[in-house]
């Protein structure tokens, strides 16, 4: 059972180490850096450093947390099973934490291998009432790999790379890795589709991010570039299953979701064929596979909400080498080549009276959550309410650097083609193009600062 880390606790211990070893103190009030979280920052550099529960819960929440969590880990198998059943019948993995291994992002599949949290959705040309994509009839919009017995998966997915290559201005060449998925095994036939790869994306810190007061998260959309910087930013308006109105997208790769229930009740359906009471049709619902039964929904109202709020409730680890010469380099780097454009450092949280633990949080996720034209080299060609095929919200950075610590991995972006941020960065295009072109442009020592800084927040 993961634990809470009372942020007090460890000022406390800090204060003590003070006393036996001035070198291990940490003074969080000249560091205010450290804390990326406000008040909901804990110092963890394990491979659980993205799995505490917030400070400050009251004793019912702290249970519910603890539901979310025991929930969440939670595999479910194919029915009848008493518990945890209602697996498929055709679905993608078997429980949350499959794919968001340690509450972080899911592994990037390797040549040859089927992915195991990575995911592909699937439209047709046009759009739907709301904005939706279309799905494609016999499969729906989502790719599920995997099936109960007694019935067929939709398809499986090959993976090769081709090999691309960036030059940096002192002559250094590295070379990129550019994904190509080919559809194979399908069981009838799958029509030209509009396929999109998303592998699984951190969950700590939603809580936070959800808590950002819209207002602020619109002043730094300029859709029409009107300040001509060549950064627009645009929000992505998305249909809200429960109050059947479009409402500002905050999450998924292209911010098509509205808030951490709707995500959640939506990753249950989609990933793991589990109906819920947002979701209660079958995810096969128009396939050969649907069994034609209504049955009751395969996770409980009470369940869904609890692990909703585990995810809305799971704490940013702090910032880490703050002082050190390095880090303050590389932070100065980062917004001298523009990337605080878009991955916008400072923001305070709403005040929420139902809950406290959450309100006005200064907080630094260094995100936007808006959508960003990023070019031809990572483009899905595919839209998703109001992004389009060029666009992809921007990821927030908070405990990117804990990413190979936590997941074993260093691969980012939407399908993890990244090996590395250097990678990451060097596949910036569209709105990210001048920012990558001074990055290139830097001296090897001073790109090495940038990584640094971003490798401990």
């Amino acid at each position: 059972m993961k634990k809470s880390v009372w942020f007090l606790g460890f000022v406390c211990c800090n204060l003590f180490m003070l006393a036996c070893n001035k070198k291990s103190f940490v003074d969080f009030s000249e560091n205010a850096f450290l804390l990326l979280g406000g008040g909901q920052t804990i110092i963890d550099e394990g491979s659980g450093a993205f799995s505490h529960g917030f400070n400050n819960m009251t004793e019912s929440q702290e249970r519910i947390h603890e539901i979310g969590d025991i929930t969440f880990e939670q595999a479910f198998v194919s029915a009848p099973a008493p518990k945890y059943g209602g697996l498929g019948p055709l679905y993608n993995n078997v429980s949350c934490v499959s794919c968001h291994v340690g509450d972080g992002r899911g592994t990037a599949s390797i040549a040859g291998e089927t992915p195991s949290s990575l995911l592909f959705r699937l439209s047709i040309a046009g759009n739907g009432t709301h904005g939706e994509p279309l799905p494609i009839p016999l499969f729906g919009g989502q790719l599920q790999n995997k099936a109960i017995q007694g019935s067929l998966k939709e398809a499986d997915v090959a993976i090769q790379f081709e090999s691309l290559q960036e030059t940096y201005a002192d002559g250094e060449i590295v070379t990129l890795q550019k994904p190509k998925y080919t559809f194979t095994n399908s069981y009838t036939v799958l029509p030209n589709a509009l396929v999109s790869p998303r592998i699984a994306s951190p969950v700590f810190g939603l809580g936070l991010l959800q808590a950002i007061p819209e207002e602020a998260l619109l002043a730094n959309a300029d859709i029409h570039d009107q300040n001509a910087d060549g950064i627009s930013g645009k929000p992505n308006y998305v249909w809200n299953v429960r109050t059947k109105q479009k409402q500002l997208g905050r999450f998924g790769w292209k911010a098509n979701q509205p808030d951490l229930l709707q995500q959640v009740a939506g990753a249950y359906n989609e990933d793991m064929g589990i109906t819920n009471f947002i979701f209660p049709k079958e995810n096969c619902l128009n396939q050969v596979q649907y069994d034609g039964r209504n049955d009751e929904v395969e996770v409980s109202d009470s369940l869904l909400q609890a692990v909703a709020f585990y995810i809305r409730s799971l704490a940013v680890p702090a910032a880490r080498k703050v002082n050190t010469s390095a880090f303050k380099s590389g932070y100065s780097l980062f917004n001298q080549v523009g990337c605080n454009a878009c991955h916008v450092e400072n923001y305070v949280t709403q005040v929420d009276v139902s809950f406290p633990a959450i309100s006005n949080q200064k907080i630094k996720p260094f995100t936007d959550l808006l959508l960003h034209e990023m070019g031809e080299g990572l483009a899905d060609y595919r839209s998703d309410f109001d992004a389009n095929g060029f666009e992809w919200r921007t990821a927030p950075l908070w405990g990117i650097g804990l990413a190979k610590r936590v997941n074993g991995h260093s691969n980012f972006l939407h399908d993890g083609r990244a090996r590395n941020l250097e990678e990451a960065i060097l596949w910036h295009g569209g709105e990210g193009q001048h920012s990558k072109d001074q990055f290139k442009k830097l001296s090897k020592e001073q790109r090495l600062k940038l990584i640094y800084f971003l490798e401990n927040l």
